[in-house]
């Protein structure tokens, strides 16, 4: 997964603050890089409210039967509501000492039980910090080099695991249901999970491969994948490791099958493959649990109501993403959606090329399962709609039910796509989603990594980006949002400041309805400070604070507002970051160690130490059209200096490192400097000309070139045998005249470099 815009929200109108009505709640934790976006844009007659927000990295909401909401968060923690109107989040359980929260990597399933609280359990999955067969914690939240997060990778597993709640309504025991999903590189982990209508755990996961090349096991194949044991670089064509772990179904007999890029039905008692599974008979354990596979990276999927069909989104590579369609849960057919020897309904050029026998096996029998839907990377979903093109992420699956949506949307298709930032809706003709008439739904919202249905069947969806929970309703149905009024006295002055609040002119439209409250009167973003209407609070330093008010009706719609209380005189009190080192001059290549340094002085504290300071790196991967998206790879809290060794991605990309500063009343200041790297070209060239060459996921005729990043890795490969222009005759690959394999890894040096691959004409008494 990856996201637009830097994943933290920017939180520097704190003071410190102590409320008269009652003690001062813990605030939930959000960290400080970047001004907050734009409202997101939703049809006329729809509004789009913050449900909840003050969360740090949301990845995933799942609604309980009694009214409980359930929010996990990247780090490891799943946090507990009691209901929408619940201001304050319980720790429910703590799984940050066994997950590795890394760059894509983290906790990124959850789901509670149908029958929730008479079965008592709450489902996760997670990025195990654990090598194949070890014990967490192995790296950290961190990867180091060696082996480096994009070189050899930080090999991990994945998890899913039963929680049960205890008298005091937080977990109190973790059951691991399901291990495996070897992992070598820092995307594609454990993702989806839900259950379906027949009672069972549904779980997905992606393939665990580099992102950056064609990724068949030549790394040292760390997951042991056949033909070669753990620490043999593997080799066309008999290769099946990397991306093709998610072909392991069609693996040789005896051969065992993995749970990388497979849909999984599961008991969700023992995690084991239910008896009408289509490899129910398989003497292996992970076959049994399989009932679809040949995904890259199945991050959300959903059930169309009243049916038994799953439809799971699967985030491409180069071109295409995916909405792949499992007809029926409960039959014996395991569809198979084709990665990565597909990508869309196309072949995928940087597998194809490499002539691999998992992929050429499938395209001579035909037995890809094509994607209900897919769109193209540099292509509109839907013309004139306002999202950018380039970077995609299909990010969210659901269904409308139960809503009081107008008619055209009754049990219409909801996907989002994190990069793009946009939610649409598929509407259906003769009662299946109809890709003839998609419409944009939500617009412009801050990294959407779920969707779902919620109370009233109002779509909901996980903000990222901004730390919150959304829902999208529609105010003509039976119930209306309220609106929310905040006054304060006094609104100024010196520090302490004693300012009563009142809440009480927030109206509701719908007669009956009552209004429940809740306040961030702190101004951290958390609406945790009170639950009167009419609260005191207590400033004691200066500050402007927008302190917050929340109301919500008994339905469960809500609004907020803001008033703004200014202590003393404020002005200029942020503290002041400044990085001495790296400057913004700085290019770099992939494996160069960059130092890092800073200070920062703040206006009443002086020269803030070292535990004042945090900074992020993060990787800005832009499209060719300029837009970008981030990938937030690693945080060093509490330094004032340290160093990284700069990863490995695709070009156009370049880092972004920021130092934030926290004084001792909670205010921040930020400052951040763009990294750009070395560039080289790498020029491709045959003999005879225009021969189609291919270059990590994508193919091309001679002479072409590529711009990339010096020190990256590419895979490239010579397609053989193939016909030339312009007689159409038959060339076979003879070698490269930089010597190697047909396909292989190169190394981007530091200069412009041509490669050429050299062919010899077929015929009668040289036979291809």
């Amino acid at each position: 997964m990856s996201s637009r815009r830097p994943l933290f929200p920017r939180r520097s109108r704190r003071a410190l603050a102590t409320g008269v009505v009652g003690p001062l709640v813990a605030a939930l934790a959000v960290a400080l890089v970047a001004a907050a976006p734009a409202e997101a844009a939703v049809p006329a007659g729809f509004t789009d409210t913050v449900a909840i927000d003050g969360l740090s990295s949301p990845t995933a909401t799942a609604f309980a039967p009694d009214g409980r909401v359930f929010i996990a968060e990247k780090s490891g923690l799943v946090k507990v509501f009691d209901s929408l109107a619940d201001p304050t989040a319980t720790v429910f359980a703590d799984l940050r000492p066994q997950t590795q929260d890394f760059w894509d990597r983290g906790l990124l399933g959850l789901a509670v039980d149908p029958a929730f609280p008479a079965r008592p359990y709450v489902y996760v999955s997670y990025t195990l910090d654990a090598a194949p067969g070890g014990t967490p914690p192995r790296w950290g939240d961190t990867c180091p080099t060696p082996p480096g997060a994009t070189a050899k990778g930080c090999v991990v597993t994945g998890r899913v695991s039963r929680l049960t709640m205890g008298p005091a309504g937080t977990a109190v025991s973790e059951k691991p249901l399901v291990t495996g999903w070897c992992q070598q590189f820092p995307s594609h982990s454990v993702s989806a999970l839900g259950f379906g209508p027949d009672g069972a755990l549904y779980a997905g996961g992606g393939d665990g491969a580099s992102f950056n090349f064609a990724d068949y096991g030549q790394v040292e194949n760390p997951c042991a994948d056949p033909p070669s044991p753990a620490g043999t670089n593997l080799t066309p064509p008999t290769a099946e490791g990397g991306a093709l772990r998610s072909q392991s179904p069609r693996r040789p007999a005896g051969e065992p099958v993995l749970l990388n890029g497979t849909l999984l039905r599961l008991d969700p008692d023992t995690g084991e493959g239910l008896p009408d599974n289509p490899f129910a008979s398989s003497s292996d354990a992970n076959a049994r649990r399989v009932i679809a596979y040949g995904a890259r990276n199945q991050f959300r999927f959903g059930f169309r109501p009243g049916t038994r069909e799953l439809w799971a989104g699967d985030v491409g590579w180069d071109t295409w993403e995916e909405i792949n369609r499992v007809a029926d849960v409960g039959d014996t057919v395991a569809e198979n959606f084709g990665w990565p020897c597909f990508e869309g309904a196309p072949r995928q050029a940087g597998y194809d090329g490499a002539n691999l026998d998992l992929c050429e096996s499938l395209y001579a029998s035909g037995g890809q399962t094509a994607p209900y839907y897919a769109y193209n990377h540099s292509a509109k979903v839907v013309a004139g709609d306002p999202c950018p093109t380039g970077g995609s992420s299909i990010s969210g699956i659901a269904f409308e039910s139960g809503s009081n949506y107008p008619a055209a949307y009754s049990g219409a298709l909801f996907f989002s796509d994190s990069s793009r930032g946009c939610i649409w809706a598929m509407q259906t003709v003769d009662g299946l989603p109809n890709v003839s008439r998609l419409v944009p739904f939500v617009t412009g919202a801050n990294t959407p990594v779920q969707v779902l249905t919620g109370p009233g069947g109002d779509l909901f969806y996980v903000a990222l980006g901004s730390g919150e929970l959304h829902r999208v309703s529609h105010p003509g149905g039976t119930n209306r949002p309220p609106t929310a009024v905040a006054t304060a006295n006094p609104t100024s002055g010196p520090a302490p400041l004693t300012v009563q609040f009142d809440g009480t002119g927030s109206t509701d439209p719908d007669a009956g309805d009552t209004l429940s409250y809740a306040w961030d009167l702190d101004g951290d973003g958390a609406y945790d400070d009170s639950t009167a209407s009419r609260p005191t609070w207590t400033y004691t330093a200066a500050a402007a604070v927008d302190a917050g008010l929340k109301v919500t009706d008994s339905v469960g719609a809500s609004a907020t507002t803001t008033v703004r209380v200014t202590v003393g005189n404020p002005q200029g009190l942020d503290p002041v970051p400044v990085i001495d080192s790296p400057s913004g001059t700085l290019t770099w290549s992939v494996g160069q160690t960059v130092t890092f340094s800073g200070r920062a002085v703040d206006a009443q504290d002086g020269e803030l130490p070292p535990s004042a300071l945090s900074w992020r790196l993060a990787i800005r991967h832009c499209a060719a059209n300029g837009t970008c998206h981030t990938h937030n790879v690693q945080d060093f809290p509490g330094v004032a200096s340290g160093s990284f060794v700069a990863p490995d991605h695709e070009y156009p990309s370049y880092l972004q490192l920021t130092l934030t500063a926290t004084d001792s009343t909670g205010r921040t200041g930020g400052k951040t400097v763009d990294l750009q790297p070395k560039t080289v070209s790498l020029n491709f060239a045959s003999s005879p000309n225009q021969a189609l060459l291919t270059v990590g996921g994508t193919q091309q005729r001679t002479p072409f070139s590529r711009t990339v990043i010096a020190g990256s890795t590419n895979s490239i490969s010579a397609d053989s045998p193939q016909n030339l222009p312009p007689l159409n005759l038959k060339y076979a690959f003879t070698d490269w005249s930089h010597g190697g394999a047909r396909t292989q890894n190169i190394v981007a040096p530091g200069t412009s470099t041509t490669y050429q691959a050299n062919y010899r004409l077929c015929w009668l008494l040289r036979p291809c």
